[in-house]
């Protein structure tokens, strides 16, 4: 794809920029989905535009960026322009540190994942109507270390697909944990539809911009080539992705969990939330324990 008006139109120049396509699976599909990453240094949020056909997602970055889970973003990308050559310097930096932003980014992951165990443990004791989302987020950051650790980027719409293809070992066995505790064999296209309703209306409340487009473009996707799975665990990796970003002021956002119940298609029962919480818990705690002795 030519990004040459993109640029222009949003007064781009000046910056290194690189891209990175969307893959919905890894197969050689075309999704029509791209990262834009813009290196001008600006703290805006992520936008979405719409160019023809195309869904363009457009990042803002720095180039003295030293976040481990953003630099591993980085990673795939593609130099759109680099008049300075500073981008080519950074990706030549990722790529020799690659293997110990990994395990940096795993053990992130693994530490959040047991604050979301925590925390679903406290919202369970004091009736706290997040609980159930807690330990959402939990399996999802679970999800996100076992990918991390078998060098698999953090991507919501093909990490589904990579992880199946694994080799059985002491880490990957837990797999089996994460996705149970997600409750991606619950999917059926009937509540897929209504997930993905309140996804793309959490998604709005929380976001300056709406991504309904995008978020409703993968939904169809996935759907119309029978990837309910996939579909599943990408709105729920949606929306984990936006619970963390609003988990500072949850207290004054009781009434989102009307949204959020459906979205992410929560489990009710207590003695459930504490059950897959313990299991995600010792999980967790397994591969810490398997990580540090290595």
């Amino acid at each position: 794809m030519d990004f040459s008006q993109v640029i222009k139109d949003h007064n781009l120049s000046d910056f290194p920029i690189g891209m990175a396509e969307y893959k919905l699976t890894n197969d050689n599909s075309d999704s029509n989905v791209f990262d834009l990453v813009v290196f001008d240094g600006k703290p805006e949020q992520n936008q979405l535009i719409e160019n023809e056909r195309n869904l363009i997602v457009l990042h803002h970055g720095t180039l003295s960026e030293n976040n481990s889970k953003l630099l591993l973003q980085y990673d795939t990308l593609q130099i759109i322009q680099d008049d300075s050559w500073e981008l080519k310097m950074l990706l030549s930096k990722i790529k020799e540190k690659r293997q110990q932003l990994f395990s940096d980014f795993a053990k992130n992951c693994l530490i959040e994942s047991l604050f979301c165990c925590q925390k679903t443990k406290d919202a369970v004791e004091n009736a706290d109507i997040f609980a159930p989302c807690w330990q959402k987020c939990s399996s999802y950051f679970l999800i996100d270390a076992i990918s991390a650790l078998n060098q698999i980027h953090s991507n919501s719409s093909s990490m589904l697909d990579a992880l199946r293809k694994l080799e059985k070992n002491p880490i990957n066995d837990h797999i089996s944990v994460a996705t149970q505790t997600i409750g991606i064999e619950r999917a059926i296209p009937t509540l897929l539809e209504r997930m993905v309703k309140s996804t793309i209306g959490f998604s709005d409340v929380v976001n300056d911009s709406s991504f309904s487009n995008l978020i409703r473009f993968k939904h169809d996707y996935f759907v119309s080539n029978s990837m309910l799975a996939n579909c599943y665990f990408y709105l729920g990796y949606v929306n984990r992705n936006n619970f963390i970003s609003i988990k500072d002021r949850l207290n004054r956002e009781q009434d989102l969990f009307h949204i959020l119940k459906i979205a992410f298609d929560v489990e009710a029962d207590s003695n459930d939330l504490i059950h897959q919480s313990e299991s995600v818990k010792n999980s967790a705690n397994s591969i810490l324990e398997i990580i540090s002795t290595t």
